[in-house]
């Protein structure tokens, strides 16, 4: 026997209207998805349980410690010496403080102290006895020979000639105020300097019968050999 659908069992005529049933549904599910609110459970926010370490105060002793009070000095006594009244006490001091308006006051003017004033000694340039080279002039001559080092800028450049020093002779024989008159230069006024200030004591001058200072002028002479 063959089996025949009927017309109302076909479901592919009715799928139109199931399809519409179907996007009503879902757009129905979607503006109500919109349309819906949900209202968060409000909390208290501070109700995060938060562990603090309290740290312990620490006390200090601020208590004042107070000096000790220092001891009373004793006052110390005084002898009082009592004196008769017929007996006269001479008072080491006079002073006089009454001053009115009349009183003149002197102006005080400091004193000048002055200072002694040293007398220099007069130099002389001519004397009775001349000061004169230990030894004599032939000692002089021998101690300006072995003492001279001609200078090495003057013997390169041939510089030959005469220094003129003066000096002065004191009292005691020392040889002071050592300068150049006239000079020929490369050297040779400062090698002549330098002997005449390493000489030994002279034998000074005198100006009747006692030593004075003398104005002496010696020249120093320079020469190549050969």
């Amino acid at each position: 026997m063959d089996k025949r659908k009927t017309t109302k069992a076909d479901l592919e005529r009715k799928r139109p209207f199931f399809i519409e049933i179907g996007l009503i549904v879902a757009l129905a599910l979607v503006f109500l998805g919109f349309e819906w609110k949900q209202y968060e459970k409000e909390g208290n926010q501070f109700e995060t349980e938060v562990d603090y370490d309290v740290e312990e105060d620490i006390v200090l002793n601020t208590q004042r410690e107070e000096p000790p009070k220092p001891k009373k000095q004793q006052p110390e006594s005084q002898t009082l010496n009592i004196v008769e009244d017929d007996v006269e006490v001479e008072d080491e001091l006079n002073i006089d403080a009454e001053a009115d308006d009349e009183t003149v006051v002197e102006d005080y003017e400091p004193v000048e102290v002055s200072e002694p004033e040293v007398e220099e000694q007069e130099i002389f340039t001519v004397v009775e006895e001349q000061p004169s080279f230990p030894g004599g002039e032939q000692a002089r001559m021998k101690y300006l020979q072995e003492n001279i080092e001609y200078p090495q800028m003057a013997r390169e450049s041939g510089i030959e000639g005469t220094v003129f020093v003066t000096f002065v002779v004191e009292p005691d024989g020392s040889v002071t105020d050592v300068r150049i008159l006239r000079g020929i230069g490369g050297g040779c006024d400062e090698e002549a300097l330098r002997v005449v200030r390493n000489m030994p004591k002279w034998k000074p001058g005198k100006q009747r019968g006692k030593s004075v200072r003398v104005q002496f002028n010696m020249p120093i002479r320079f020469k190549l050999q050969g």
